[in-house]
């Protein structure tokens, strides 16, 4: 059951064909779907509630919040399916809808499609206690098939989702509206908190996810099965990044996907990629970072890992580390020597 008489419908772009029309074509042709409120678990679908393995689901996803993070505010989770948006309202529905969602959200039957999943992954562990599985990050998927197909972005270059948008091998479209909230928040960070939602409010929610699934048949009709693996390891690693603070946290998350039979042949056969979290004595932080970063995009050129600082959001003390086995070990010992005193 859905909330009633939806205020509101958009288009969601059905998966591209080989040689098939463009998306605005698409979507121009195709009836426009309801954008559901929810408030109460009864009004998402029951296969989302109760994933199954008979029935599984790939669906777009992503959360808005005040500063989302540990210590910021979740308001707004959207989920959406080929057929409605899903709006599910954190403010009003609170812990009983949250918990009713947990099951979906840490399922293996449920493919999660999002863009930059650490944040909305950290926020919803510690204000909710759930485990984000399983989910297709497009910005990943983007790097691996940049990768892939011999190009390199220069590092810290990640492709934001209006410039992913934008780009014409995936959907070639202008999402201006974007800025427009973007300038709303900074004039009021508590722009996703106000009852009833505005129609910007719903229309800007509901335009963050309806075009991930069409994304996703894009993306991984590009990808090898080199590339999925990899895709799948970093998006469960990316998951729980910002989540664990220190080795033992692993323990609570799900196995992280193993290598494929197919994949382990011969001298190609890709190295294990783990996530290495370290502590970062007081004080120690700028010496690692260096003057405008200096420092640390020294030591991620001389590692094949990546490298993630808490910044603002935080946490403060903590560096994460995702990569191969011998270039997290690297890189670890490359931070360690920049935290001693000389």
């Amino acid at each position: 059951m859905a909330s009633s008489s939806p205020t509101q419908r958009t288009h969601v772009p059905i998966p591209p064909e080989p040689g098939g029309r463009s998306l605005t074509q698409d979507a121009n042709e195709q009836p426009p779907v309801p954008i559901h409120i929810v408030t109460e678990p009864l009004q998402l679908p029951a296969d989302f509630l109760n994933p199954s393995p008979e029935n599984k689901l790939v669906i777009g996803f992503d959360c808005e919040g005040v500063d989302l993070c540990r210590h910021g505010k979740l308001c707004i989770m959207q989920i959406a399916f080929p057929n409605a948006i899903y709006l599910v309202d954190v403010i009003q529905g609170g812990e009983v809808l949250m918990k009713a969602c947990k099951p979906a959200l840490e399922s293996s039957y449920i493919t999660k499609v999002i863009h930059d999943c650490k944040r909305d992954s950290e926020a919803l562990y510690f204000q909710f206690g759930i485990r984000l599985h399983n989910v297709v990050d497009t910005q990943i998927a983007f790097s691996l098939i940049e990768e892939q197909e011999g190009r390199r972005r220069p590092l810290d270059d990640y492709i934001s989702f209006v410039s992913l948008l934008a780009d014409p091998r995936y959907c070639g479209i202008s999402y201006e509206e974007k800025e427009e909230v973007r300038v709303l928040m900074r004039q009021d960070p508590k722009f996703w908190t106000y009852r009833p939602m505005t129609e910007l409010m719903i229309r800007a929610a509901a335009d963050d996810v309806r075009f991930l699934l069409y994304l996703y048949h894009k993306m991984m009709a590009k990808l090898n099965q080199r590339s999925l693996w990899h895709l799948s390891v970093r998006g469960s690693l990316y998951c729980r990044c910002l989540c664990c603070m220190n080795d033992s946290d692993f323990a609570n998350w799900p196995t992280v996907p193993p290598l494929p039979d197919n994949l382990k042949i011969g001298d190609q056969c890709p190295e294990e990629e783990i996530l290495s979290v370290l502590d970062v004595p007081p004080g120690k932080m700028g010496r690692v970072i260096g003057r405008k970063g200096a420092s640390i995009l020294a030591i991620k050129e001389a590692c094949n890992a990546e490298i993630l600082i808490g910044g603002a959001k935080g946490p403060p003390d903590k560096i994460f580390v995702i990569g191969p086995v011998k270039e997290v070990r690297k890189a670890e010992a490359i931070l360690r020597g920049r935290m001693i005193d000389y």
